[in-house]
């Protein structure tokens, strides 16, 4: 039997586009990844969100000689969040490259699957925003929707 997935999102030439009160958080997490430490690959990552309650919080890549032991933007900021607001839910995560690539770029696998763990874990949706060096921009309404057929742990 042959099946098909459907991804369903966003996607614009000019973050500017979307709703008013994103931008704010767009300009902080593009202007945060100043702070990446990415001396190899030079390759830098910003995520920034927002939770529930209106706090915002950000991360960077961290790059290390030993590459096993470089994070990843998003599994900064999803650590760092979970580790200071623990009962607080994620809105809304925007995640920057700024490198020009043409496309936003997608968190790797590792970080879909933390991602999505939070998510499930709080029991609503993590608004994603990917944003572009150029300004492109792709808004994918959950993170479950970036990692259709995910692991959870009602399989263990």
């Amino acid at each position: 039997m042959k099946r098909s997935l459907t991804l369903n999102y966003e996607e614009g030439e000019n973050w500017k586009d979307l709703n008013e009160d994103l931008h704010a958080m767009i300009e902080e997490t593009i202007t945060f990844s100043k702070n990446a430490y990415a001396p190899y690959s030079n390759f830098k990552v910003s995520a920034g969100l927002t939770l529930e309650n209106g706090i915002k919080n950000f991360g960077t890549n961290v790059e290390n000689a030993s590459y096993p032991a470089s994070i990843c933007a998003e599994r900064t900021l999803i650590s760092h969040t979970v580790a200071n607001h623990p009962n607080d839910r994620i809105k809304t995560m925007v995640i920057y490259v700024d490198k020009a690539v043409g496309e936003p770029v997608p968190p790797c696998g590792i970080c879909r699957q933390t991602i999505l763990e939070i998510e499930l874990k709080q029991k609503s949706p993590i608004e994603i925003i990917l944003i572009s060096k150029e300004g492109n921009y792709k808004v994918f309404e959950k993170s479950a929707d970036l990692l259709p057929l995910y692991f959870d742990g009602s399989v263990l």
